[in-house]
Order: structure tokens, then C-alpha cells, then sequence
């Protein structure tokens, strides 16, 4: 927060909420399966990874690991070309 606040004129705390606010909607959204897109950023689309058979590094014992909901990350362009220094 100390890097946003001075750059959009808030007090810490005013900008601690609004950040807290902004990911609370995007958990929400991508809990609904919606895939949230911040333009020039990013975005945050769900995905599934299907139940599989894992073992246990210690005992090698399998165990079931069960199905599960995934999020993933795919880069904006403007995010991407900004790191790439173009």
C-alpha cells in the first residue's frame, strides 16, 4: 500500500480498503466460474484438474487426490510488453 497510496491521493488505509475490495470482487467472480479480465493487466480465467492417483514421498503409498477447481494467469499485452522493457 505504501506505493499506491501517494500515487492515487489516498491515506493508506482508504487505499488498503479499496484494494481489499477489488480482490474480494475478483475471488467472488472467479469462485462463480466468471473469468475476470483487467485490461492492460491481465486475466483470470478458471480451469479444472481432474481427480488423479498421487503417492506419498515419504512411504510410497498412493492416495486419491481428488478433483478440483484452478485458476490461471495469462499476461495482458501492455503488462507484458511494460516488463519486457517495450
Amino acid at each position: 500500500m505504501d506505493a499506491i497510496a501517494p500515487t492515487i491521493g489516498n491515506s493508506k488505509a482508504v487505499t488498503a480498503e479499496t484494494v481489499d475490495a477489488l480482490i474480494a470482487t475478483i475471488t467472488g467472480a472467479v469462485k462463480k466460474g466468471d473469468t475476470v479480465q483487467l485490461i492492460g493487466f491481465g486475466s483470470f480465467p478458471t480451469g479444472a484438474r481432474a481427480a488423479r492417483l498421487g503417492r506419498i514421498p515419504a512411504t510410497g503409498a498412493e492416495i486419491q487426490i481428488p478433483p478440483e477447481k484452478t485458476v490461471k494467469f495469462a499476461t495482458g499485452k501492455a503488462f507484458k510488453d511494460a516488463v519486457n522493457g517495450a
